[in-house]
């Protein structure tokens, strides 16, 4: 249709949690702890020694390869879930149990819910406006726009 731009990537993946999200991609060449690793009341990333310091998860489509320690980022990722400050989705190359935890809990306890993906995450740079969609048997849809 005139007007719309060409999705120019489609992936197929699967979800840790189920949702729908758009918004601009922030891809961590590292994986990042949520846990000391990002300011839960800003969603800037605190890390001293991350590459991705002094920039904000908070409404990005984070996109790295997967989740880096301490079971406490569960809990972060689910207060920063609540106060918003949190990623609009997350998309992993591999699947991360602590971070599905966080998201799982702030679905049941907050009502609020940010998919988790994990998929091929080549050929989605830092800026592109990503869509995280729900596909035909429940799988995961990523379009780069």
């Amino acid at each position: 249709m005139k007007g719309l731009e060409k999705s120019v990537l489609k992936r197929v993946g699967t979800f840790q949690l189920a949702g729908e999200a758009q918004g601009l991609a922030l891809v961590l060449p590292q994986a990042l702890s949520f846990w000391g690793g990002v300011d839960v009341e800003t969603g800037d990333i605190i890390d001293q020694s991350h590459p991705g310091l002094g920039g904000s998860v908070a409404g990005r489509i984070l996109v790295m390869a997967s989740g880096r320690g301490s079971s406490s980022s569960s809990s972060v990722l689910a207060e920063a879930i609540r106060r918003c400050t949190a990623p609009a989705g997350i998309i992993l190359e591999r699947p991360d149990p602590i971070l599905a935890v966080g998201a799982i809990v702030a679905e049941f306890l907050y009502e609020i819910s940010m998919p988790l993906v994990v998929c091929d995450i080549s050929g989605i740079a830092s800026g592109d406006r990503i869509a995280i969609g729900l596909g035909e048997d429940a799988q995961a849809m990523v379009s780069k726009f």
